[in-house]
């Protein structure tokens, strides 16, 4: 079979495409004909030991893979052999064949391709985490979402349409602003900083946000923590914006409001019968409440360096996917 590896990690020329046998599955392990695997700017990131848990070498990207089950080890009930499954990698998802964990390994509807399914569960689970658990959202509060054309961040403007918030997207760019309307979102809004704050106040009609969705964490992180709402929530959940910004606590006393963290890894590990629960909600809704994954970018196998350096880019407009077949 054909994976990727790398036996050091300093950047993404590193990376091979190899030939191995494929992995044999352990007890209580599935393994899995990859048909796709998400590349997002966190895969990416990992891959370039840049997060803040480093992988071993050799490594093989892929955190997040979508395929059929084509073996199972023993112990093995919740899929069978011919499943259309998705599943978290860990590592190892870049590949013709990889292994996972049954615990999670999840049969996917048909109404679900393999792209969106590789594109779907880190990114959905952790905005389902931090509007649904976290943040407490209402119906008919208003909701900021910054990268918002992001694979995380369209995710969190799909997700709060339909939980009935009335959401505002923050882009880059024209493009990303269309698309994130297209995805559920009532209000666009660009991230110049000349102006900014008048021009969100005009949009909440004189008053503010009453939860901020923030995956960049970049220059407005102070204007947008100002502009809440009173007893407004400002979710920290990524830093891809550049400096990690600070903030005078006495702003949260002013506004009677919160900073709250979302790590979707550590909510995986110290909640993850709550992590399942969600991730059979979010299945759920692709069923009945028509949620769908936005696919970004594909990508061959071949060209999976330039996959990853496009994940890093920030250009991308959904998840970045790579095709194995």
């Amino acid at each position: 079979m054909k994976l990727v590896q790398a036996q050091v990690i300093d950047s993404v020329d590193d990376y091979h495409l190899i030939e191995a046998s494929p992995p044999e599955p352990h007890d209580g392990q599935v393994r899995i004909a990859v048909h796709a695997c998400g590349m997002g700017y966190v895969d990416a990131l990992v891959a370039l030991g840049g997060y803040q848990v480093k992988p071993t070498t050799p490594y093989t990207p892929g955190l997040e893979i979508a395929g059929i089950v084509d073996a199972v080890g023993r112990g093995v009930s919740n899929v069978q052999i011919g499943d259309r499954i998705m599943a978290a990698a860990f590592g190892g998802g870049l590949a013709e064949y990889a292994l996972a964990e049954a615990s999670m390994v999840w049969r996917i509807p048909n109404a679900l391709s393999f792209a969106q399914a590789a594109s779907f569960r880190t990114n959905y689970v952790t905005a389902l985490h931090a509007l649904q658990d976290r943040a407490r959202l209402r119906c008919g509060e208003r909701l900021l979402v910054f990268g918002a054309a992001g694979g995380v961040g369209v995710a969190a403007v799909q997700l709060g349409s339909l939980m009935g918030a009335d959401v505002i997207a923050a882009a880059s760019s024209e493009a990303k602003l269309s698309f994130a309307l297209s995805q559920g979102a009532k209000h666009g809004i660009d991230v110049d900083p000349g102006g900014w704050r008048e021009r969100l106040k005009a949009i909440c009609a004189g008053n503010g946000p009453d939860v901020i969705f923030d995956p960049v964490c970049g220059p407005l992180f102070e204007p947008a923590f100002r502009s809440l709402a009173w007893g407004g929530r400002h979710l920290v959940v990524g830093f891809v914006g550049g400096p990690i910004p600070k903030l005078p606590v006495n702003l949260a006393l002013m506004k009677g409001a919160s900073v709250i963290g979302v790590d979707v890894r550590q909510f995986g590990l110290f909640e993850k019968d709550h992590a399942d629960t969600l991730i059979r909600q979010l299945l759920e809704w692709t069923e009945s409440k028509g949620l769908t994954p936005a696919v970004g970018r594909r990508f061959p196998l071949v060209d999976f360096r330039d996959a990853m350096k496009f994940a890093l880019s920030g250009k991308g407009i959904g998840k970045t996917v790579i095709d194995m077949t």
